[in-house]
């Protein structure tokens, strides 16, 4: 399973690289306004900083609704790197970006999916990845695990290509839970990525390992 990190802020970018794990980049104009990064220009020059502290995707959203501005927004977002996924909203003028911007080989991102007749909607337009919001999903209290499994099912299926990108992931489990239903890719905060890190019984283990080793080396 892929690990993008989905957030603006370059230095958590930067810890998740050097942990040697980290695959890609989400972030939308919410991320980008918490880290005070406002105007056009700002906010294309920081995508392009991002691209140039990863190695893999970085999903720069649109925030045009209708289809003529996707489409010139999205021209605009993938000029700017060869790394960038343009990343569109799931709605009719949505899936017809995608499909125009798949047919022109250019990597999609089909965002704000939350139900499976979506993602099938997307991997038929060509999307490169489908993002289904679980973390919001359980925030009104539907399962959205629930709704990756769905997804892989359909995918499986039809053998489609579209990789599944879990996100709104919030916690640890997400991440756990999502890899063993085969979502392709999860995108969360560095907090989620790092918790994978921790368990009592390692902090324990270390700590006599430690102790162990002061003793017979005084």
């Amino acid at each position: 399973m892929k690990f993008f990190i989905d957030t603006a802020n370059l230095n958590d970018i930067k810890e998740a690289q050097s942990l040697g794990i980290l695959d890609g980049v989400t972030t939308n104009p919410t991320l980008m306004a918490k880290e005070g990064i406002t105007g056009k220009n700002n906010i294309l020059k920081h995508y392009v900083d991002i691209c140039n502290i990863v190695e893999g995707e970085v999903s720069a959203e649109v925030n045009a609704i209708d289809y003529d501005g996707m489409v010139k927004e999205g021209e605009e977002l993938a000029d700017l790197h060869d790394q960038i996924v343009v990343k569109l909203p799931m709605t009719k003028e949505g899936i017809k970006a995608c499909k125009y911007f798949s047919d022109k080989g250019i990597k999609t991102n089909v965002t704000l999916v939350f139900s499976a007749g979506q993602a099938l909607l997307a991997a038929k337009a060509g999307a490169t990845f489908v993002s289904p919001f679980i973390g919001r999903l359980d925030d009104v209290s539907t399962d959205g695990l629930n709704l990756i499994q769905e997804i892989r099912e359909i995918y499986d299926n039809y053998g489609y290509e579209t990789q599944i990108l879990a996100a709104s992931v919030r916690h640890t489990m997400h991440i756990v839970n999502c890899a063993k239903i085969g979502a392709d890719v999860m995108t969360g905060p560095l907090s989620a990525i790092l918790g994978l890190l921790k368990h009592p019984l390692t902090d324990i283990g270390l700590a006599q390992f430690i102790a162990d080793f002061e003793k017979g080396n005084k």
